[in-house]
């Protein structure tokens, strides 16, 4: 019989909660998210090879193969501030993870307590105390003491998930975070990789220059004997000066880009300024390696902006269950079990003094709900930003690498063109000094050929500079260096 009506009322209980939890989610807002695209093309644009070797996959102390240049980056990963210090925002959100999952398990925590209390006599409990004996002879203490010791503990019941997607929604944010400081490791590499590059091209500018103000200081002395025989003009002399001065003054500005540019490699790399330890004497004869772009749907797991917008993602879509749960009612256990008594003596004493107790509550919102909902919308509203972000980086990556291989194809070409320039102006320059030397050519030739002809060197370094620069922005388009 007992039985029976045991069951009868956890049949009850179970139907009353049901149809409460029917009750609750008719009255539950609901709005839909679209799905994220990640759509990409078979091949890359102007690439007819389907082959998935890729560059990205290289370790970059492969891909560059100078070692200056990879013991540079070798300290800037350890050094670099702000590496470090997103290293730190790593952790953060590592402990976060920690912090949520302890909301989803029992609080348990310890209490002793102690209180003297002095109530009036003629009040209902002071007149009860008075006429109340412990035991026989031995009346209520006054003030009346009391002590207590105990344990107690605290549970929320996650029966919608709540607690548990916000764990979940946080592994979702530490991982967005990882991703976030390999793309900051991606991103250092390549500007240290572009900075001594750079330092290297100011380096052979600096040379060319400096062998160019020979060459027309030569001249210089030429034309001025030239003057001094009647075979020349004052103006001849003064043109040459200038052009002279102009490309001294060069050879400062030149000289205070090597300054700033080896002052700014010493900051990525986190130490004082000081000298930059690089070889620039074979910069010119540098080969720039094939770069292997596989395919598009490549990117999605080799770049790390990529992979932390996807997190991102996932940690909103959580947020959205979380913020929809907290419509739904709560439910708390409590419990607590410890000793209590007047006097120290009978704190122990067995089980008169033994306390225990255990509660459980259910709260759910029911008038003033416009909060909740505010921040379900607010919910949904950043799901959607999410899958925008999401959408423009995978957009934005794609249209890197194809510019990246565009830029590759293009500065080959343009090389090849700067090459034959500077050889045929090289070859002017010694047949203009061979004719201006007998007179047979006069100083405007020679200021001419000379002006071009450094303008060809400087722009064929700039261009091998640029071609560089173009592999190893293609390198860190296509998702290599952090790994």
């Amino acid at each position: 019989m007992n039985n029976s009506i045991f069951k009868f009322i956890n049949i009850r209980s179970v139907l009353g909660l049901t149809l409460s939890t029917l009750v609750f989610q008719s009255c539950v807002p609901t709005r839909t998210v679209r799905d994220e695209k990640k759509d990409l093309p078979e091949q890359f644009q102007n690439v007819t090879s389907n082959d998935t070797t890729n560059s990205a996959q290289i370790k970059w102390k492969q891909f560059f193969d100078d070692s200056n240049l990879n013991a540079l980056i070798e300290t800037a990963l350890t050094n670099n501030q702000e590496l470090n210090i997103m290293l730190q925002q790593v952790d953060m959100a590592k402990n976060e993870i920690q912090a949520r999952k302890g909301e989803y398990l029992p609080f348990v925590g310890i209490q002793a307590a102690a209180e003297v209390e002095k109530v009036g006599r003629y009040t209902s409990q002071g007149a009860n105390d008075a006429n109340t004996d412990i035991k026989p002879g031995e009346e209520f203490p006054e003030p009346l003491q009391n002590y207590k010791v105990g344990a107690f503990a605290t549970w929320e019941l996650d029966v919608w998930k709540k607690l548990r997607n916000a764990k979940k929604a946080a592994v979702m944010e530490y991982l967005s975070t990882m991703e976030g400081k390999n793309f900051m490791v991606t991103s250092l590499i390549a500007e240290i990789a572009d900075s001594y590059y750079e330092l290297q091209a100011l380096d052979n500018k600096l040379a060319i220059l400096t062998k160019n103000l020979e060459l027309q200081n030569n001249g210089l002395t030429i034309i001025r004997l030239q003057m001094q025989a009647a075979k020349a003009t004052a103006l001849g002399v003064q043109r040459l000066e200038a052009e002279v001065y102009k490309n001294t003054s060069e050879l400062y500005n030149v000289k205070q880009e090597i300054v700033e540019t080896e002052n700014r490699l010493n900051f990525l790399i986190g130490r004082s300024p000081q000298h930059i330890d690089r070889n620039s004497d074979n910069f010119i004869e540098q080969k720039v390696d094939t770069i292997y772009a596989g395919i598009p749907s490549q990117l999605l797991t080799n770049r790390p902006d990529i992979r932390r917008a996807e997190y991102e993602l996932q940690a909103a879509k959580l947020d959205t269950k979380v913020a929809r749960a907290n419509f739904y009612p709560s439910f708390t256990l409590r419990a607590g079990v410890g000793l209590e008594s007047f006097k120290t003596k009978y704190l122990t004493t067995m089980p008169e003094s033994v306390l225990y107790g255990l509660a459980g509550d259910m709260v759910a919102p029911l008038i003033n709900r416009k909060a909740i909902k505010a921040a379900y919308y607010n919910a949904n509203d950043k799901q959607l930003q999410a899958v925008f972000d999401y959408e423009k980086t995978i957009l934005n990556a794609h249209i890197e690498v194809l510019n990246g291989l565009s830029k590759i194809d293009n500065l080959k070409k343009s090389y090849e063109q700067k090459e034959h320039q500077v050889e045929a102006l090289t070859n002017s320059i010694e047949i203009t000094n061979k004719l201006f030397s007998a007179a047979r050519a006069d100083y405007m030739e020679v200021l001419l050929t000379q002006r071009d002809a450094l303008e060809s060197k400087l722009q064929l370094v700039e261009t091998k500079k640029e071609q560089l620069a173009a592999k190893v922005n293609m390198y860190k388009s296509l998702g290599g260096g952090w790994n």
